[in-house]
């Protein structure tokens, strides 16, 4: 099926921290470049986003500073939504779910699936501390491990272990708050009833949508063989959209239920505030012509592919055409851990590497656990900007900008007769089109920058072949021809690169003075007219010394150390 538009969005980060290497390389950085890569082919699409701000570590963290919860979401979502704005993140709009426009949005959800009689109402008995007079959900409780028997494992999974686990396994279950002991008491609760929609979700994505990603498909067929059950849409919080319903006090929907709506709501206040660009947010959520893609990493599959397409098809909204999920990124061969402080902050990055946000973009996509976790080191790092970045892309940009300054004062020189081997460089690039859009269509964005990079290396060995500075001494016209086909591969990567490195692409595009930058140019060669000023040439990327890359892991040895010292080991 064709579609007009493309509605594109990315998991809500949780306002309880600052985002990460794994969120950036899992979610973020892949939405982007498809979004940059529509955009670029002239396409109609719109890019969601915003905070999830609503549920109960927010809550925890507030208790513990002494602070309001709104200081604790206000505080991350603004360093979250700078550090994605720095990092070329390009969303249409960035909100949060603690907004007037969302909270309206999300009670009015809820009440309409209420009215039509699409939840269950059941009691059930849940943990309950006593002294403070409040239910705990499942990460506020704490015990000892059944499978382990480490201490302190939480009551939805054991840090130390990995298993999986609910409240009632935990061994002398606790407030983790405070270290009380807790009871059981009856409590009511509105829920989705999943199993309704059981049939219907295996004919959707069993039969309808094998094109998946085998990760995705395969959990989905695994909750799915396993028989779906009702699940709570409402909690006893006080932290959170109150449910809408006489007789509701002290409840409110639960985060999972509200979150998603996020991507719904946050459309709304886009087209509400600019109506004449964007149009009625119903054109992106209900119309059949619209095409909905879902970014998130693997943690979010059964949100996103069955909870909430069942909400979508409750209120007769479209439902996702692809959720592209990827795996999990690891650093330097452990787990990413907020709590053990296991992790590359985006913020602290862009404080110790100023400018390099396309370095840390480029690596990412390079390492994108697309089909299976991957690894991030700092030594990978380093090898992939000195020796790709630097020694391949950038030496080959700077070689042609600086030699075209040299012999014909920085204009594009005319090309003359083309030779055999002129010939044969061209034919390995003509198709970079063809291929990029293959690969990028179906979300394989590694392979894609791969391929881009595989244009640097052809424009790099045809210099490196044709040695123009030895030329120059003796046949001008050929020099001519040799850089002005150089300075064509430079312009066509300043296009290839555009979705996967922004930076340096806009950087190289002001090098080359490119007049147009549209995705059909790639491949040609005739982007730069002869006799076009370039301005003066600068480095694309420089090289990362030892001692930088020395000081990163100096950092994680101190928190290795630091966690030892705290009993996390």
């Amino acid at each position: 099926m064709s579609f007009k538009r493309t509605l594109v969005t990315s998991a809500l980060p949780y306002a309880n921290g600052p985002v990460h290497i794994g969120h950036l390389a899992g979610v973020y950085v892949p939405a982007d470049i498809y979004v940059r890569y529509l955009r670029l082919r002239g396409e109609e699409v719109l890019f969601v986003g915003g905070s999830d701000e609503h549920g109960v570590p927010v809550t925890i963290r507030a208790r513990k500073e002494g602070i309001t919860v709104q200081d604790v979401v206000d505080r991350y979502h603004y360093l979250i939504k700078d550090s994605f704005e720095k990092f070329g993140i390009s969303y249409d709009i960035y909100s949060r779910t603690t907004s007037d426009i969302h909270h309206k949005f999300a009670s009015d959800y809820f009440r309409r699936m209420y009215d039509r009689g699409q939840f269950v109402e059941q009691t059930t008995e849940q943990f309950y501390d006593p002294e403070t007079q409040e239910f705990l959900t499942d990460r506020n409780i704490r015990g000892e491990c059944p499978r382990c028997h480490a201490q302190g494992a939480y009551g939805d999974q054991c840090e130390k272990c990995g298993a999986t686990l609910s409240p009632d396994e935990l061994i002398n279950p606790y407030n983790a708050v405070n270290g009380n002991p807790l009871t059981k008491k009856a409590t009511s609760h509105w829920y989705l009833p999943l199993d309704q929609y059981q049939q219907w979700l295996e004919q959707w994505i069993l039969e309808n949508h094998k094109e998946w990603r085998p990760n995705v498909y395969g959990q989905c067929k695994s909750w799915l063989d396993g028989g779906l059950k009702p699940r709570a849409v409402t909690r006893d919080l006080d932290w959170g959209i109150p449910v809408p319903v006489e007789g509701a006090d002290g409840k409110v929907l639960y985060v999972w239920f509200d979150a998603p709506i996020g991507y719904i709501s946050n459309t709304k206040e886009l087209c509400d505030a600019q109506p004449e660009k964007y149009g009625n947010w119903e054109k992106w959520w209900k119309d059949e012509d619209t095409r909905l893609i879902h970014f998130i990493g693997k943690d979010n599959i059964v949100f996103h592919c069955i909870v909430f397409p069942s909400m979508l098809k409750a209120d007769g909204l479209i439902l996702p055409d692809n959720v592209p999920s990827n795996e999990f990124l690891n650093l330097e061969g452990d787990k990413i851990s907020t709590s053990r402080n296991w992790a590359v902050w985006l913020n602290e990055y862009l404080e110790d590497f100023p400018g390099k946000q396309d370095v840390l973009r480029y690596v990412l996509t390079a390492n994108a656990p697309e089909t299976k976790d991957n690894d991030f080191t700092w030594a990978d790092f380093q090898a992939r900007n000195n020796n790709e970045l630097v020694a391949i892309y950038g030496n080959f940009v700077n070689r042609a900008l600086v030699l075209t300054g040299k012999y014909f004062d920085g204009k594009v020189p005319a090309a003359g007769e083309l030779t055999d081997y002129d010939r044969q460089t061209i034919e390995e690039f003509k198709n970079v089109k063809a291929q990029l859009e293959n690969l990028l269509d179906n979300f394989r964005f590694r392979d894609a920058q791969k391929e881009a990079m595989n244009l640097a290396r052809i424009g790099n060995k045809y210099l490196a072949d044709m040695e123009p500075w030895k030329l120059a001494k003796t046949d001008m016209e050929r020099t001519a021809t040799i850089l002005n086909l150089a300075l064509q591969i430079a312009a066509n990567l300043a296009i290839a690169f555009e979705p996967f490195l922004p930076f340096s692409s806009a950087k190289l595009r002001q090098m080359l003075n490119m007049d147009t930058f549209e995705w059909e140019q790639l491949g040609k060669t005739d982007l730069l007219p002869s006799g076009k000023q370039l301005a003066k040439p600068s480095l694309l990327f420089s090289k990362i010394e030892d001692d930088v890359i020395q000081f990163q892991i100096d950092k994680l040895e101190a928190t290795v150390k630091a966690n030892a010292e705290a009993n996390y080991e």
